[in-house]
């Protein structure tokens, strides 16, 4: 049992939130984003060309896959403390052991399986449960905070990564990120991280005040906390019924062809800039401007997602999606580095939203109880194309010596995600409530 004001007095999604956002922002800072500044280094010191580069981080993405219905299953049923604990301490191990690679096979093995495989467990499904758990009617505001502390990965610790990769090379430069995520994300993780719902706790979501006494009765509160869900509509799901849904389906292929484009964008931004002419460390600040001038529009986002009708919850990503379209189209016309500098802000002004828009979207329509079911169901749908996209892109590169083909292709996937995503309307009620606990 937890203190019912949380830790100092502060509501205790709150603190999940905080916790989440170190997690995200140090975790993403070397994996994701500083993937892009280790690309070079590792592909030099190895002798790697692109495309077998970019194989590293497909293959976090291909087990990914395979492993989202399990992490999935687990979170749900179990809770995502012991997820995120698992998960964050295999990133601390794996970026510590990149000290030990100096090969084509030990760099997959590191950087692809145990890397990869933390991040899947650590970062993704059990920190949206952990999360939406908490909150329903501020869910938007508390995701946008999340995504707000995500976006020190591009602007803080990206240029971090790229600083220490000049002073100390790449791998004493992994050593100090995997041992600061074990030193300080795991003891963080132990603290605020919570295995169940506010209503476990004797709380109700978003801190909201209870009128009435539990009177310590767990499945009073349980009760409660559905009904408080039920008052903006979000009703509960469980996986089966959500797969029956052509909503389920419309938003699945939405966000995979987004994402074809969004991920290949992400592990490339780096070489694309470099190749310009622009020095490692110019090329990190640039992302920077781009991660600072997106801070307002994840904070809008968030307070619109929390105010609009469950209907036209849609017309957020759809603009998400068409913002990056029209990024990469504005440098396509204009390949100069001040374009670069502005498709680099529009990118991440659609793509920050874009990734807490798909949590929320989800929880909004099909409830809490099978988040972590339907996220793992649909990572397993998209892991094929999010394995091939990246290393697709690097065989384009090698064989043309451009992205320009490239991102052509990008244009139009987010535009066909932007079609389909405005098709996908809220589902009807399902004609059956189970169970909290029953979410198969």
């Amino acid at each position: 049992m937890i203190k019912k004001k949380g830790f100092h007095g502060i509501f205790t999604g709150w603190w999940i939130i905080l916790t989440s956002g170190f997690l995200t922002s140090w975790g993403h800072g070397f994996y994701t984003q500083g993937f892009s500044a280790l690309f070079t280094p590792i592909a030099t010191d190895l002798h790697l060309n692109r495309a077998v580069t970019s194989i590293a981080a497909s293959i976090g993405r291909l087990e990914g896959g395979f492993e989202a219905p399990v992490i999935g299953w687990v979170t749900d049923k179990y809770g995502p403390k012991w997820v995120i604990m698992f998960g964050a301490f295999l990133i601390g191990s794996g970026l510590v052991l990149m000290w030990f690679v100096n090969s084509m096979w030990t760099f997959y093995i590191v950087w692809g399986v145990i890397l990869g495989t933390g991040m899947n467990a650590g970062l993704a499904i059990p920190l949206d449960k952990a999360i939406s758990n908490w909150f329903v009617r501020k869910r938007g505001m508390a995701l946008s905070v999340r995504a707000l502390m995500q976006g020190l990965a591009t602007i803080a610790v990206l240029p971090l990564v790229t600083w220490l990769i000049g002073k100390i090379e790449w791998r004493l430069t992994c050593v100090v990120g995997g041992a600061t995520m074990l030193l300080v994300g795991l003891p963080l993780i132990w603290i605020f991280i919570k295995q169940q719902r506010p209503e476990y706790y004797g709380l109700l979501p978003d801190g909201a005040k209870n009128k009435e006494e539990s009177n310590g009765d767990e499945s009073h509160m349980i009760h409660k906390g559905v009904e408080y869900a039920a008052d903006i509509l979000e009703f509960e799901f469980t996986l089966r019924q959500a797969l029956k849904t052509r909503a389920y389906w419309l938003v699945t292929i939405a966000w995979t062809a987004g994402n074809l484009a969004i991920m290949p964008l992400t592990v490339h931004f780096m070489p694309f800039l470099t190749d310009m002419g622009i020095t490692p460390v110019k090329a990190a600040f640039m992302m920077s401007i781009a991660g600072i001038a997106s801070i307002p529009t994840r904070l809008i986002i968030g307070l619109l997602a929390d105010r609009i009708r469950k209907k036209y919850m849609r017309v957020l990503p759809l603009a998400a999606f068409l913002i990056i379209a029209a990024s990469i189209l504005c440098y396509q016309l204009v390949q100069t580095v001040a374009m670069a500098q502005a498709f680099l802000i529009l990118y991440y002004i659609g793509f920050t939203a874009s990734i807490f828009l798909y949590t929320a979207v989800v929880v909004r329509y099909f409830g809490r109880k099978s988040l972590g079911s339907i996220q793992g169901t649909t990572t397993l749908i998209m892991m094929p194309f999010g394995v091939l996209a990246p290393i697709y892109v690097g065989w384009i590169f090698d064989r043309t010596g451009s992205y320009f083909i490239a991102f052509n292709l990008f244009i139009g996937l987010l535009i066909l995600a932007a079609i389909l995503i405005l098709f996908a309307r809220p589902p009807r009620p399902p004609e059956h409530v189970s169970d909290i606990n029953k979410f198969l």
